[in-house]
């Protein structure tokens, strides 16, 4: 964000959530309602800014995508950040919660129930970059593949899958996929961007009465990073397993080719949740931002 010649910027860590069925995912893009967008425009208005404040994610989230536990930070003149309290007696950053709270919620129905939430802000230790420090990112995937696991309440996040699965083959065929590899069969290639991951956790189970998604199908999925359309095409080739389409080994195969494979279809964007970003002690934030901007080759 620009700022007069000798302002101070001061690094500012916001942690949201959003309902992502009425956004055209995280990117500002002209004409369309995007989480970027409306909250940099949130912020602009409540810190009176002539120009919005440019916000850096954890991870980029596509259209209808839900976020639990998403992470951005924004560079801010110091001034504005001090000056959000107004006449309160309130620390800087529980003002800008408060505040945002109000214009985020203002046109939501019901009122005040919006569809997103910054629910924390804080000065950023040094160091840090919600995109390049961040050291991984869970997601996790869920399924409703019985009619009693179908509940209206839950069709915005939930995948209603009209076929029963064998999740004990599903997970299996997960372990196969396990660490670092070029997953260019599972990800839509980027000009210039590296398709090189490490898949730190993959696993399908189903979740025991008792408790929260009592009766789902969920995976559980962590990554150092993911390239664009990597959790949800994994999906969808755990779900052809699990249909038994599909044998156990096939996921593994589709990854050792490294080229997508047309029998892989993109799970629905619904059902996946980003639950959690990972980061470093404060100490190495930095050495770790300055690792992940480098190009990744396999060793």
């Amino acid at each position: 964000m620009p700022a007069a010649a000798g302002t101070q910027l001061v690094r500012v860590r916001l942690d949201l959530r959003y309902d992502g069925t009425d956004f055209a995912g995280w990117a500002a893009q002209p004409g369309l309602r995007t989480v970027q967008g409306t909250l940099e425009e949130a912020l602009r208005t409540v810190l009176r800014l002539a120009e919005p404040a440019r916000l850096t994610v954890a991870g980029r989230t596509d259209a209808g995508v839900h976020a639990r536990g998403q992470v951005a930070h924004v560079d801010l003149p110091r001034p504005a950040w001090e000056a959000v309290p107004g006449r309160s007696d309130r620390p800087p950053a529980e003002a800008l919660v408060s505040r945002l709270a109000g214009v985020l919620g203002r046109d939501a129905r019901p009122r005040g129930a919006g569809d997103l939430v910054v629910w924390r802000a804080q000065v950023a230790p040094p160091g840090f970059d919600a995109r390049f420090s961040a050291v991984w990112r869970r997601y996790a995937y869920r399924v409703a593949d019985r009619p009693h696991a179908r509940d209206p309440l839950r069709r915005h996040d939930v995948l209603w899958h009209g076929r029963p699965l064998d999740v004990a083959a599903m997970d299996a065929a997960a372990q196969q996929l396990l660490g670092e590899h070029d997953f260019a069969a599972y990800c839509r290639p980027r000009e210039g961007a590296t398709t090189i991951r490490t898949l730190q956790e993959l696993r399908w189970r189903r979740v025991p009465a008792g408790e929260p998604d009592a009766g789902l199908v969920v995976a559980d999925v962590r990554a150092d990073a993911f390239c664009h359309s990597m959790v949800r095409a994994l999906v969808g080739a755990s779900l052809a397993v699990g249909e038994g389409r599909r044998p156990v080994d096939w996921p593994a195969a589709v990854l050792a080719a490294r080229r997508r494979d047309p029998a892989v279809t993109v799970a629905a964007a619904h059902g996946l949740t980003l639950e959690e970003v990972g980061y470093p002690p404060d100490a190495e934030l930095a050495t770790r931002a300055a690792a992940a901007r480098n190009l990744r080759t396999l060793g």
